[in-house]
């Protein structure tokens, strides 16, 4: 995390006050994060931040000595980024899952009004990069889909010829990469959830959103 990026220089050792009012939701992709956050911050009151919705500008704010993953991966065609890599190296070289770019979601949260709370959620909040900034334990959850889980997800929301992978020259192993390289990825967070004593919930396929939801409210402490 490259605290000098910021508009207003912070302290590290401010930041967990500074960032009192943030929920943090994270975990692998297909497990219900966008969802559970609107439906708590619907609850409370409060304010989603997705970072999903922020990447576009975020990779505009940053240079390819700060970014130098993401930079490359702007720089490879559909089949570069897809196909022809294999999962390992896709993970290891996927700039969001490398932290990058971390540092301005924080810029954008110091920004932000004490007031409402702001829940934050998205995969490229990595335990490590969060619990620094973390005032209470109990702020931060991550939800770990099983494989079952995140399949049905995709395929609920999926359209035939609409998506990424239909860009490439082959969809189908593109789908595979990509499904592996998340599985691979949903592993890596439970394992640092658990060596960082930080709270996760496994989502699978018999989770209403209803108890999903009860859930992470539990785990906020809410």
């Amino acid at each position: 995390m490259q605290l000098g990026q910021y508009e207003e220089p912070a302290d590290a050792a401010e930041l967990p006050a500074r960032l009192r009012n943030v929920f943090w939701l994270g975990g692998g992709s297909g497990a219900g994060k966008s969802t559970i956050a609107r439906r708590l911050a619907d609850r409370y009151g409060w304010r989603v931040y997705a970072t999903d919705d922020v990447m576009r500008d975020h990779a505009g704010r940053t240079t390819p000595e700060e970014a130098p993953h993401l930079h490359k991966f702007i720089a490879m065609d559909m089949d570069e980024r897809w196909v022809s890599r294999t999962p390992e190296v896709m993970l290891e070289t996927f700039h969001w899952f490398q932290g990058e770019g971390f540092g301005l979601i924080i810029e954008d949260l110091l920004r932000l009004p004490q007031e409402p709370c702001v829940i934050v959620e998205g995969f490229r909040l990595l335990p490590h990069l969060v619990k620094p900034l973390l005032a209470a334990p109990e702020h931060a959850v991550w939800l770990l889909p099983t494989p079952d889980f995140r399949q049905a997800a995709i395929q609920s929301r999926s359209v035939p010829g609409e998506g990424f992978v239909w860009k490439t020259s082959d969809p189908a192993q593109a789908g595979r990469n990509v499904a592996e390289r998340d599985r691979m990825f949903t592993t890596r967070l439970e394992e640092e959830t658990e060596r960082l004593q930080l709270r996760a919930i496994h989502v699978d396929t018999t989770m209403t959103e209803d108890d999903l939801a009860e859930q992470v409210a539990t785990a906020f402490g809410l």
